[in-house]
């Protein structure tokens, strides 16, 4: 048996000896190129089902990779106002007589995000960044407004 000499990592050292989950490091590693744009994709694609997809891998990724956190936050700013516009719509679809108008304009809503997304995805797939038409950065307004307060 060889033994190694010890090896630190973080503020402890650590031997041959040591299980392998007290090797592994607390910090991510990067998303390589691969995984960048799968995730990137990802972000757009996950449009059609609004904007919770976008924002989790904002959140849990964006700081790995630097087109993730690109396309990611460019998806999150588009799809969060068609989602609560399709929210407000599916809400106010209840109300008796008119229901249908705001059932239909949260249909047509989803459809136009959904073809988007779809757009974007495909283009973000084939590695160039994309930006939506009439996109209100909302979110990013949002953010500004917050730190503003704080």
């Amino acid at each position: 048996m060889v033994d190694h000499p010890p090896t630190r990592t973080g503020s402890r050292p650590v031997s041959a000896n040591t299980p392998p989950f007290e090797r592994i490091s607390a910090r991510a590693e990067p998303l390589d190129i691969s995984q960048d744009k799968q995730f990137a994709t990802l972000a757009h694609l996950g449009g059609v089902a609004g904007a919770l997809p976008s924002y989790l891998i904002n959140r849990a990724l964006g700081d790995r990779g630097p087109f993730t956190r690109q396309e990611s936050r460019e998806a999150l700013n588009f799809s969060l106002l068609p989602t609560v516009v399709i929210l407000v719509g599916i809400g106010l679809s209840v109300i008796p007589v008119i229901g249908w108008v705001f059932a239909l304009i949260a249909s047509l809503t989803w459809v136009v995000l959904a073809a988007q997304s779809v757009v974007a995805g495909i283009k973000v797939n084939q590695g160039e960044p994309y930006q939506y038409r009439g996109n209100t950065h909302l979110f990013d307004k949002l953010q500004a407004n917050r730190a503003a307060r704080a």
